[in-house]
């Protein structure tokens, strides 16, 4: 962990370690259930950047929004959506975050500014910039934070918004989230230049490469980054550097990954390695630490009974949600 960051709290450092634990065992039951084919669906690991999503956890408001990626379980968790909801999203089912018709590339949980999410790579940040422009306009002194993975630093619509953001000093964070690979590429292949921050840097904004596995330092970045763009100062880069622990999908073989790369990266596994940390600095006990685990267990095994508990929609719920005018959908199902 970072030693030139401030400490927070006792509570935040708790808050923080939950989520993370949370966030990594949800993610692997997902795809163990994947692979398995109880979970019939497409799911995205967040291996590797739960410590980021512990840091936008601490740092956001209700108020803020964020928009994200299809890999989005750490991003929901951090702005409150229910465990429960997500995965009945995941399974398809009517209490899931839209009613089990957007599946894991769309969870949206309009009451806590959990916007949107996308699987077209690099489409969140033109929505996130329209966001942070009407939220500048209305004057409410919120941020609003995209996600996003390297790869898609290499899109057109990045770097139209990167230049409208800078042009319009509008109160938004992009957060890079580079885990060294664009689906099964590595980031050398793809880009000529790996330094992200340093190309961002040229749309004259505050850039900052920050470690993606100490969730300290990310906490440090990103509420400096939220505080600059509440007081309306502007747009921030935000670069965080780790390692995708896993396959790109939860049953995606990952054997073209450099075995001494992915063991050096798995001796930084975020939550062990914070687990770590809180004992060695005597911030918790292995027993508050196991008793924290514990429920932390609990409440996912908890999730995952409800999804699948839950029933999957009506036929009926075919024509709802599709179109803005409810004559035309009766016209069309009574032709």
């Amino acid at each position: 962990m970072s030693t030139q960051t401030p400490v927070p709290s006792r509570e935040a450092l708790q808050r923080m370690y939950r989520l993370m634990l949370t966030t990594a065992v949800a993610d692997q039951k997902s795809s163990a259930e994947a692979k398995a084919g109880r979970l019939a669906a497409a799911f995205y690991p967040v291996r590797g950047m739960e410590a980021v999503c512990a840091a936008l956890g601490e740092v956001l408001r209700s108020e803020d929004r964020m928009v994200s990626t299809y890999r989005n379980l750490g991003d929901a968790l951090a702005k409150g959506v229910p465990l429960r909801s997500i995965m009945a999203e995941l399974y398809g089912r009517v209490d899931g975050t839209s009613r089990g018709k957007g599946g894991p590339m769309h969870l949206q949980d309009q009451s806590v500014g959990f916007t949107a999410t996308t699987g077209i790579v690099g489409s969140g940040m033109p929505i996130a910039v329209g966001l942070a422009m009407a939220a500048q306009l209305d004057g409410r002194g919120s941020a609003t934070v995209v996600t996003f993975g390297d790869g898609a630093t290499s899109i057109g619509a990045y770097h139209e918004s990167m230049n409208f953001a800078a042009l319009w000093k509008l109160p938004v964070v992009f957060v890079c989230q580079n885990n060294q690979w664009g689906e099964h590429t590595p980031i050398a292949q793809y880009a000529p230049s790996t330094e992200l921050a340093q190309r961002a840097a040229s749309y004259n904004m505050p850039t900052v490469k920050v470690d993606g596995f100490d969730p300290l330092a990310c906490l440090a970045a990103l509420q400096s980054a939220v505080d600059r763009a509440r007081r309306d100062e502007g747009p921030t880069f935000l670069e965080f550097v780790h390692y995708r622990l896993t396959g790109h999908t939860g049953t995606a073989d990952y054997s073209y990954v450099p075995k001494e790369e992915l063991a050096k990266a798995m001796e930084r596994d975020p939550a062990p390695t914070f687990r770590k940390w809180l004992l060695e600095h005597s911030v918790f006990s292995e027993p508050e630490v196991e008793a924290i685990e514990s429920e932390v267990r609990t409440y996912v095994d908890d999730a995952f009974s409800y999804a699948e508990s839950c029933p999957f929609p009506a036929p009926e719920e075919l024509y709802t949600d599709v179109f803005a005018d409810p004559t035309f959908v009766r016209s069309l199902s009574d032709a």
